[in-house]
């Protein structure tokens, strides 16, 4: 599946300018429209080190209401996460109606890190397949908007950015030694990505693919695929022609008196 996403799609800087501040202001929109309509959405992010989930929802979140949204960064499960069922710690963070809940790594590690890490059985991520596609279909059931993205890239891409980062003390950071031993595995986590992506592909909780090479292009058709869906699915207009028929948001205030006189006597121009 992987080997026929095309990686060569790229997007210049100006075109991903102008389709960022519309997809953006789309989202702002349908932000309002969630939370007036109650509707729960919960979003998936996997994809390879360094394929830029995190550029993505950075640029997705940057025009919502910070009350309306919380990313939630999964990493090795402690304390009652880890002394309880898998999913436990992802039940205890889906979101309340209204509201947005992002998930940077998911209950995926299941079938993927802990797969091919061997930190389960095979019994026990064999079976995952089936207790995830439950597990969605019952968000789905319950009214949940449910997005999945695996963010590709090649390997070649991967390494450039493995190195960019080594090279740039402000990303440095980002960079573990778990990075590089992951990378010395791509083709056993290949294959447990291929498997999880047919596994666990529904009508309901389908996955989307992103060609991430190009960054621009990346974030882009993340912030299309997630406007168009809430679109359909909340049954709201959020095109540039129907935004520019909205009435404006704030009306205008007017001047007091006194406040032009005084503004007239410091030589301060109005606008009219």
């Amino acid at each position: 599946m992987l080997e026929i996403v095309d990686l060569s799609q790229t997007l210049d800087k100006k075109e991903y300018s102008r389709l960022l501040n519309e997809y953006q202001t789309a989202m702002r929109i349908l932000g309002y429209h969630l939370y007036q309509q109650q509707r729960p959405v919960v979003m998936v992010f996997e994809g390879w080190d360094a394929a830029g989930k995190g550029g993505a929802i950075k640029r997705l979140t940057e025009r919502m209401d910070p009350r309306g949204y919380k990313v939630h960064p999964i990493a090795a499960p402690k304390g009652d996460d880890a002394d309880k069922h898998y999913l436990w710690r992802f039940w205890r963070r889906l979101p309340p109606r209204g509201e947005v809940a992002i998930f940077d790594r998911s209950w995926y590690g299941r079938v993927m890190v802990e797969r091919v890490e061997g930190f389960c059985t095979e019994a026990e991520w064999r079976r995952a397949f089936r207790e995830i596609r439950e597990f969605e279909q019952q968000l789905v059931g319950f009214g949940a908007i449910l997005f999945k993205f695996w963010m590709h890239v090649s390997p070649e891409e991967q390494l450039r950015r493995f190195e960019d980062r080594r090279n740039r003390p402000h990303k440095e950071w980002k960079l573990t030694d778990e990075d590089w031993r992951n990378r010395e595995k791509w083709g056993k986590y290949e294959q447990a990505v291929e498997e999880m992506l047919i596994k666990t592909t529904t009508i309901q909780a389908p996955w989307t693919i992103i060609a991430g090479n190009d960054k621009y292009f990346a974030r882009i058709q993340v912030l299309q695929t997630v406007v168009e869906t809430l679109s359909q699915q909340l049954h709201v207009d959020v095109t540039p022609e129907a935004l520019a028929d909205l009435p404006p948001l704030a009306a205008p205030t007017p001047i007091p008196d006194w406040a032009q006189a005084e503004a007239k006597a410091m030589g301060v121009e109005l606008a009219t």
